[in-house]
């Protein structure tokens, strides 16, 4: 059993960040290595709660106390089979993921909580570095094939199960490499490319097959796909990116985060000798506050920006949960990632009301002005207008849903409300056999309810298959 004493013993530690100076000089992880000494005794401070709202605060349902327990006793080999029985790609939400099992610790009430997320990178680093992980190749094989439109976590995590299950899977990507978004979308100092790499051949190993430059709805019809396949799984994601349709938005300068960070990521993976659209230089202004802009700010950093500003039109958080906002909801408070911690300034409650622009036709500045919000929306504040001076902005204020010309509308698959796909609580769309997992159903969401819904459409897959399903089904299709 756990360490009933262990959180008094020890208290809440996280590796080191490199020295910003050295970082910014590379596109390497920001973490330095952490001793395993220190790993097992953050491990031991899980109290292994009778009710571990842990569980609660994940959407994989990840066994989070067990492979606690297993790290503080360094059982390493069993520690990575309780944590891939709930995730495919604990490596991805051990970097990625905003940790909401952490929120919902139960010594967060009155204490720092677990280092759950560290914990859980480093049980799969360490799995990887000692050979643990190696391909799982179905014993059986179905006949059924199955084609997976998207190669982000949602994607991948669909095919790997069914391609686990017996299924012959292929996994369909636009771009010339696999991954989506975790490839081109996550800069490297957050997530190195590498870590993709080695679960992909995993699962080509395994017996999945990729067909990458492939833009279904276009080089392959809808109607082909559909004629080819027993079944598809859409999990192309939420790909179109928020704009600001405000006077002088025409000029050049300008720029959806998406169009910034590929061509970045190209460079940091030798695609590119230099990026076409660079900060190198320049006064750059970030509209969104969220993780996609902070992704725009250390690349800003790292392309040699000359001033960097972060506007939010939400106010400050607080630096503490407020009352409403309790344990164990997702915390709502001040934040400060890796890139806010290399520099920039963060500006909340401000509001761009216009792009100003040179005589050439680029961005010159961008006019601005407090808000506050009463009455259910945003008002503002009289006579705080300000020119802020840029000749780079970067527009991070989110995703609007998938793209509906080509595929979606080939296919004709109804959409809800929000523009998203529609779907049952069976994971399946209105278009028999085509199911939907990840934020194309879901909206705009995490790394982990990706693998999540993945896992989850690819028992929905399983069962319409074959009539019946071994395949986990952590959840049915809701949000939150």
């Amino acid at each position: 059993m756990a360490d009933p004493t262990g959180f008094l013993k020890h208290r809440r530690e996280l590796p080191k960040r490199r020295p910003v100076d050295l970082r910014l000089q590379d596109w390497q992880e920001v973490y330095q290595p952490f001793p395993e000494e220190h790993l097992r005794e953050q491990a031991g401070r899980c109290m292994d709660c009778g009710i571990p709202f842990c569980h609660n605060g994940c959407p994989l349902g990840n066994l989070i106390p067990e492979w606690n327990d297993l790290s503080r006793r360094g059982d390493w080999t069993d520690a990575i089979e309780r944590l891939h029985a709930t995730n495919n790609f604990p490596e991805f939400t051990g970097r990625l993921c905003p940790a909401p099992c952490e929120a919902a610790c139960v010594l967060g009430i009155g204490d720092d909580p677990v280092t759950i997320k560290q914990v859980e990178v480093s049980i799969i680093d360490r799995a990887w570095a000692d050979g643990t992980v190696v391909p799982v190749p179905p014993s059986v094989r179905t006949g059924r094939r199955v084609a997976v439109v998207g190669s982000g976590p949602a994607g991948l995590a669909a095919a790997q199960q069914l391609t686990r299950a017996g299924h012959d899977v292929a996994v369909y990507e636009r771009a010339d490499r696999v991954g989506g978004l975790l490839r081109y979308g996550i800069p490297e100092f957050k997530m190195e490319k590498k870590v993709i790499d080695q679960r992909l051949a995993q699962m080509e190993a395994e017996g999945t097959s990729f067909v990458t430059s492939c833009n279904v709805g276009v080089d392959i019809t809808a109607d082909e796909l559909r004629s080819s396949y027993d079944a598809v799984v859409l999990a192309g994601g939420s790909t179109v990116g928020r704009d600001l349709p405000v006077p002088g938005r025409e000029f050049g300068g300008i720029h959806l985060a998406m169009e910034f960070l590929v061509p970045a990521n190209r460079v940091a993976q030798g695609d590119l000798a230099t990026s076409p659209i660079s900060a190198r230089g320049k006064r750059v202004v970030i509209i969104g506050g969220g993780d996609t802009g902070a992704d725009c700010l250390g690349t800003s950093h790292r392309q040699g920006a000359a001033s960097v500003h972060q506007l939010e039109i939400m106010p400050r958080p607080p630096e503490l949960r407020v009352p409403a906002n309790p344990w164990p909801s997702y915390p709502i408070v001040y934040r400060v990632s890796s890139a806010h911690e290399e520099g920039g300034e963060r500006v909340f409650a401000v509001n761009t009301e216009r792009f100003l622009g040179d005589d050439e036709g680029n961005v010159r500045a961008l006019r601005m002005h407090e808000v506050r919000f009463a009455d259910g929306k945003f008002e503002k504040v009289e006579g705080t207008d300000v020119e802020l001076p840029c000749e780079l902005v970067l527009l991070a204020m989110g995703f609007t849903g998938p793209e509906k010309p080509g595929l979606l509308t080939d296919l004709g698959v109804e959409l809800d409300a929000r523009g998203n796909v529609a779907r049952d609580a069976g994971w399946s769309s209105s278009v028999p056999g085509v199911f939907v997992a990840g934020d194309m159903g879901r909206g705009q969401s995490l790394v982990v309810w990706a693998i999540s819904e993945g896992r989850a459409a690819a028992a929905a897959v399983d069962r319409y298959l074959t009539g019946r399903t071994d395949l986990p089904e952590p959840i049915t299709p809701t949000r939150r």
